[in-house]
């Protein structure tokens, strides 16, 4: 590219600087911590944001740090993007905007996860290879592609550095982290680095949550034993990828820190402005809910695709009421169900009106998301004749083994179905630990 064509977009400088980076090592924010057997933190002065000036006390992401900095971790080296509508700047533009505008980076090739680089795939679906209108840049498709397949697009591509920089919303099951794990296996077979841009955790990330995944129930949505809601961001996560499950032969990785960013942290408090990771994911409310009612895909109702209100809403024709006064009847924290109506436009139920609840989260805090998906599941089946699991077990793969399904069947209530995955989650907890960068 020619600086005509390039201009000085993307030039922003630091207002500070962030110190060096080894493999395996990570930017970071200062006062944040190393984490073992991955490299250390370096911190940092202070930065500023790519074309706009970020507001004072707002989060910055890996991406305007890599920026601020120089794009110093990439020179030298043929770059190929792993990203979706939620890599942005500071000002909006997406960052293959930014980077391909920028002499500092050879940006050669974009690589689209579920739902398709620009996003406009739904579930279970992409948007094929393509060649970037905007940028005339080459998009290949990593939906369904792992190990050697996957390796062989990037040799492909002819690329050196993987960059990854999605939105994850905190859930085991959302595919965007399996999609990181993925390329850092299919990276080192091919002999190339990887470098993760960080974004926050929607949702927070003081404690993980649910059951830990059993390794003989691994699918695209759970490869490696993790807790349902991980309470990690993309970094960390790539971190514990690295350390726990690469075995002997890890990726050459650099984690890019956010700065503002912590644990207690809710998306709202961030200053960041939300894209939607997935078309029925709209808002941070959305996520919030997600990591509990997402179980209910593993069922015959509606888990609310084709509404307004996806994962906030929930039901099925022939449910009324004694749903939702059953479910406020647990006593769950942080939330209230109220009885609701709609009439999904796609999906399960389309067309139909069904009956269910509303999830009225009032204290985040308190709320837990696992907890109350179970609650729900165990009231459904109470209360309408009609409640059935996917015939293929989907809700298996979404806990991670057959434990939730058998003891719901069984009658088991909240408390034993959470009592059951204590020790699991605990162990998780442990080993989670040690490679948290953030307080």
């Amino acid at each position: 590219m020619t600086l005509s064509r390039r201009g000085v977009l993307g030039l922003a400088g630091a207002v500070g600087s962030i110190g060096a980076v080894g493999a395996g090592g990570a930017l970071g924010a200062a006062g944040t911590a190393g984490a073992a057997g991955t490299g250390g933190t370096a911190g940092t002065a202070g930065t500023a944001g790519v074309g706009a000036t970020p507001a004072a006390g707002r989060v910055r992401t890996g991406f305007e740090r890599l920026a601020a900095d120089g794009y110093a971790v990439l020179a030298g080296q043929k770059v190929g993007v792993v990203t979706n509508p939620t890599g942005i700047a500071s000002d909006a533009r997406h960052l293959v905007d930014v980077l391909h505008a920028d002499e500092r980076v050879d940006l050669v090739a974009v690589f689209g996860p579920e739902h398709g680089f620009r996003g406009t795939a739904q579930a279970g679906d992409s948007e094929g290879a393509s060649r970037d209108p905007a940028t005339g840049l080459p998009v290949y498709d990593t939906y369904d592609r792992n190990g050697q397949r996957l390796a062989d697009v990037f040799t492909a591509a002819g690329i050196d550095t993987v960059v990854f920089d999605i939105q994850d919303v905190g859930a085991r099951f959302y595919t965007y982290i399996w999609t990181l794990y993925d390329c850092m296996r299919a990276a080192a077979l091919a002999g190339k680095a990887v470098v993760v841009l960080d974004r926050p955790n929607p949702v927070g990330g003081r404690r993980a949550a649910g059951p830990v995944l059993e390794r003989p129930y691994a699918s695209f949505v759970g490869r490696e034993p993790i807790a349902l809601a991980h309470g990690m961001t993309a970094a960390e996560l790539a971190r514990l990828f690295n350390g726990e499950f690469l075995g002997a032969a890890p990726v050459r990785l650099t984690t890019v820190a956010m700065s503002g960013w912590r644990r207690g942290s809710f998306f709202g408090e961030t200053g960041l402005p939300w894209v939607p990771p997935s078309p029925n994911m709209p808002t941070p409310d959305t996520a919030l809910a997600y990591a509990g009612t997402c179980l209910f895909e593993g069922t015959n109702l509606s888990e609310g695709r084709g509404t307004t209100t996806p994962f906030e809403v929930l039901g099925a024709e022939g449910i009324d009421r004694r749903w939702a006064e059953a479910a406020n009847g647990l006593g769950l924290p942080g939330v209230w169900f109220r009885e609701a109506y709609f009439t999904p436009t796609f999906s399960k139920h389309v067309g139909k009106v069904c009956g269910g609840v509303r999830l009225i989260v009032h204290d985040r805090e308190a709320f837990d998301p696992v907890r109350a998906g179970i609650g729900l599941l165990v009231t459904a089946r109470r209360v309408w004749s009609g409640f059935g699991w996917r015939a293929d077990h989907w809700i298996d793969r979404l806990t991670g083994s057959d434990r939730v399904r058998t003891l719901v069947d069984a009658g088991a209530g909240v408390e034993e179905v959470a009592g059951d995955w204590a020790a699991g989650l605990a162990r998780f907890e442990a080993v989670r630990a040690q490679y948290l960068l953030y307080a």
